[in-house]
């Protein structure tokens, strides 16, 4: 796979998914729960329920929820714990509220993932939203939109990718890469592929900025797990 669709996917990941379950919808807070895990950064807490877990796995597409396994709830709580560390630290920062526009392009962008589309709306139905376009569902999506303006803001605006950057991204990666995956073609030129290749340097350095933002970030923040699961 070329390195470009692995950071797509792992974007997607980092900051996709594990962002929908920011705000769970109040009606979901109202069953009998328990919470797994918390995260302080010091000012205010963040609670994880089990609810979050099975919210998050709903919204993965092909995990199963009906019973989840103990490997995919734990890859749902990590998740949730990093989308936390980035919950508290987007509301230092003032942020404009997510447009109608920006709501339903997102979503649009989230049903790509599942295949048949009306899959997703089945998964939305098992944990308690009616549609896409039920508003507790939509508002999930709105503070999404607005955890990824933080996210370009924090991260994507600062990268700086020099013409040195792409001859040596073309020539070490590119080529090889294209040529094990379509031997005796021809091979495109750099000038015909920078945009591509602008795009996949960029996501790479995007996802090593959060990494290391992550990894700063639960040195500085109090998690404990009081619930494995």
């Amino acid at each position: 796979m070329f390195r470009a669709e692995k950071t797509i996917i792992r974007r997607a990941l980092l900051t996709g998914f594990f962002l929908l379950g920011l705000c769970l919808p109040a009606f979901a807070q109202q069953m009998v729960d328990k919470t797994v895990a918390t995260i302080s950064d010091g000012g205010r807490t963040e609670l994880i329920t089990y609810s979050d877990l099975k919210w998050q796995l709903a919204l993965q597409p092909g995990v199963p929820l009906s019973p989840p396994s103990s490997e995919d709830l734990n890859r749902a709580l990590q998740l949730l714990i990093d989308q936390r560390l980035f919950a508290l630290e987007a509301e230092r920062l003032p942020r404009e509220p997510a447009t109608e526009a920006e709501i339903k392009a997102k979503i649009d962008e989230i049903v790509k993932y599942f295949s048949p589309p009306a899959e997703f709306e089945r998964r939305l139905n098992q944990v308690g939203f009616k549609s896409v376009s039920d508003p507790n569902f939509e508002r999930i999506i709105a503070q999404r939109v607005v955890i990824d303006k933080y996210l370009d803001f924090r991260f994507r605006s600062f990268i700086v990718i020099t013409a040195g950057d792409e001859a040596q991204y073309y020539n070490n990666v590119y080529v090889p890469d294209f040529r094990r995956r379509n031997p005796g073609v021809i091979v495109p030129s750099l000038e015909s592929k920078r945009a591509e290749i602008v795009a996949a340097l960029t996501e790479e350095r995007v996802g090593q900025q959060i990494e290391t933002f992550l990894d700063e970030a639960k040195r500085r923040a109090e998690i404990v797990i009081l619930s494995p699961v």
